[in-house]
């Protein structure tokens, strides 16, 4: 019950923006969680909010950025994810796919799964090619994680 306890955190954790499968297979580890089934409870749980960012972050954002309240941090966010879209559309031209996807799989701040479909539905990028290059993108992060948090990328630096 514990066990199942510790992947529902990861779970959760993996949804969160910013934070994301960037935080959460380092978290797992923390938790001396298996890595690969902490890989894959990650990934899924970072990939379940794209299709509502895809298909209602945009309006909800554009809606709430004249609010009292809300309106400077919805601006903050709509900004962000035209910004990013931005720079993929004006580095990629053709190869917007590949660029959406290098971008979500850099496990760099604001370049995570939340940005990226963000970005991909400000660029009207069509939501099973955006969906696609996002998952891609979270496989590689993840893949990118697992390995530092696994230490491997400490014995790579520790033996040159």
């Amino acid at each position: 019950m514990i066990m199942i306890k510790n992947y529902l955190w990861i779970f959760l954790i993996s949804m969160v923006p910013l934070v994301e499968l960037r935080g959460a297979i380092p978290v797992s580890q923390a938790m001396q969680l298996p890595l690969v089934p902490s890989y894959i409870v990650s990934v899924i749980g970072n990939m379940v909010p794209v299709p509502f960012i895809y298909l209602f972050a945009r309006r909800l954002l554009e809606w709430g950025k004249d609010k009292r309240f809300i309106g400077k941090f919805f601006t903050f966010c709509l900004e962000k994810g035209e910004k990013g879209g931005e720079k993929l559309k004006a580095k990629a031209g053709r190869g917007l796919f590949v660029a959406l996807m290098l971008f979500v799989g850099v496990p760099l701040p604001g370049t995570g799964a939340w940005t990226g479909t963000l970005a991909a539905s400000i660029l009207d990028m069509g939501f099973k090619k955006s969906t696609a290059a996002v998952l891609l993108g979270v496989v590689i992060a993840g893949v990118i994680m697992g390995l530092a948090s696994a230490g491997i990328f400490g014995a790579i630096f520790a033996a040159s």
